[in-house]
């Protein structure tokens, strides 16, 4: 395969491009291009259309460069071109990882875990040993300090309160039955876990 440098400026965007690029795979892409250069060509016809690349076409004007490495594919018709540009996206969606040899590969990266298309806190996690996991997983969960004061100092609140029902409560039985519909609840009660208020039992 013979590829040729060619200026951004004659390359065009296809009128219909099945794949969306995100602003966090362009992201992805710079770092990429950044640490190992263009690895790949754009695959684009006689006329400058581009037919696979548009990632890495976005990614490099993004970047501010001028010329890529492309690969002409001449002759085709527009059909052909549509299912070209169709079969490069999803044939590629059709891989599947050998997860066994993705651990082995990240073990034998070590700390090493800048890896362009991943969060290297993630890969610290699937290698983090027993030991690590073990800190890990007692830490979720706690309660921080702030919201145990919180909790507290709610549980201090609604227990005067019932301190406070309790005691009426007393005087709420000799008065009239007319007014007791004015009275609030006495008596137990749970709270609302989701949203705080009281349900009277």
């Amino acid at each position: 395969m013979k590829t040729v440098t060619k200026k951004l400026s004659e390359l065009h965007r296809p009128e219909k491009n099945v794949r969306m690029h995100t602003d966090k795979q362009i992201t992805e892409f710079r770092r990429s291009v950044e640490m190992f250069g263009q690895i790949r060509p754009i695959v684009c016809d006689e006329n400058g259309v581009i037919l696979a690349g548009n990632g890495l076409y976005e990614t490099l004007l993004s970047m501010g460069r001028e010329n890529a490495d492309c690969y002409v594919v001449q002759g085709l018709s527009e059909n052909e071109k549509k299912k070209l540009m169709m079969a490069d996206n999803r044939i590629f969606d059709l891989g599947v990882d050998d997860l066994k040899v993705f651990d082995e590969l990240i073990a034998e990266l070590g700390d090493d875990l800048d890896v362009p298309g991943y969060d290297d806190e993630l890969l610290r996690s699937l290698v983090a040993d027993s030991e690590d996991v073990d800190k890990i997983m007692s830490s979720y969960g706690l309660i921080t300090e702030e919201k145990k004061s919180e909790m507290t100092g709610a549980a201090e609140t609604y227990q005067k309160e019932e301190e406070m029902r309790t005691a009426q409560s007393a005087d709420i039985s000799d008065a009239n039955t007319d007014h007791a519909e004015d009275t609030q609840p006495v008596g137990k009660y749970v709270v609302c876990p989701k949203c705080g208020e009281k349900i009277w039992l």
